[in-house]
């Protein structure tokens, strides 16, 4: 057994997890002839092709749109080519790394390609069980892979939607200094017990009166309790006779000004 140094094996490992993101590589244009030598890891999306070359689908999930693996299979005429034993672990969902020459791509729907020299099969997914194939799903079969339907194109597309909306919402706010913080909203849900930290009503104060309030019933008329006239101490008593829950979730930012609260007593 070979032992190695630490040095060695550090620079070995930096080298093997050295790749090239997809997203860097689907926008470049290159001319006929012109090669780059390039190593990318991802998932495969598709696999289609016939007896002499494979045309794998590869997606890391930098971007939406993959890129286009393309590996010569092994025949009488190509001894060199890529065998059959590899390529039946290659179905969708499979985590490849595949090292290989980037080219300008001779079929549509792509710029350029990579002509594959190496493929190394990080991990398998069997296709009888792999939930995401290449034909659509709805959102509700969707619904039951929560941690697989970010790689699809609806999600992918939602979700990078959604991250630059907060972005822009977060970076405006933020660069007219205010604080994001995360507070208490209006809700009619009372999940888990949260509704017991806030309250809130619907009503407006009345107007302060040391006269009782009556109310008439089918048997007789029988007295409220007089509104005391410093009702200010008796406010939020009388704010919360009916009221609706609320729970802790995020709500937009606010300033970093100090509020004025009204006082109570």
């Amino acid at each position: 057994m070979i032992h190695k140094s630490p040095d060695i094996r550090r620079k070995e490992r930096k080298k093997m997890l050295k790749h090239v993101e997809i997203k860097g590589l689907v926008g470049i244009s290159l001319e006929e002839g012109q090669t780059r030598s390039v190593t990318v890891k991802g998932w495969v999306r598709t696999k289609r092709g016939n007896k002499n070359v494979a045309f794998i689908a590869l997606n890391d999930g930098t971007c939406v749109q993959s890129l286009q693996v393309v590996a010569e299979l092994k025949t009488d005429e190509n001894p060199g080519g890529f065998g059959e034993d590899l390529m039946k672990k290659i179905n969708t969902g499979a985590c490849l790394c595949v090292e290989g020459d980037l080219v300008k791509s001779m079929g549509k729907g792509q710029n350029v390609e990579i002509q594959a020299r190496n493929i190394e099969v990080y991990g398998q997914a069997d296709p009888e069980t792999y939930p995401l194939q290449k034909k659509g799903h709805s959102l509700e079969f969707l619904r039951e892979i929560a941690h697989l339907r970010p790689r699809t194109n609806t999600f992918g597309c939602v979700l990078r939607l959604r991250h630059e909306m907060a972005y822009a919402l977060h970076k405006f706010y933020h660069e007219r200094g205010f604080v994001y913080l995360h507070t208490p909203i209006i809700t009619g849900s009372d999940c888990e017990g949260a509704g017991e930290m806030f309250q809130v009503t619907w009503k407006t104060c009345p107007k302060p009166t040391e006269r009782p309030i009556t109310r008439k019933t089918s048997s007789e008329s029988r007295p409220r309790l007089p509104f005391p006239a410093s009702w200010k101490a008796n406010w939020a008593r009388w704010r919360f006779q009916r009221s609706i829950l609320s729970a802790p979730r995020s709500a937009p930012k606010i300033p970093t000004r100090r509020a004025t609260w009204p006082s109570f007593g």
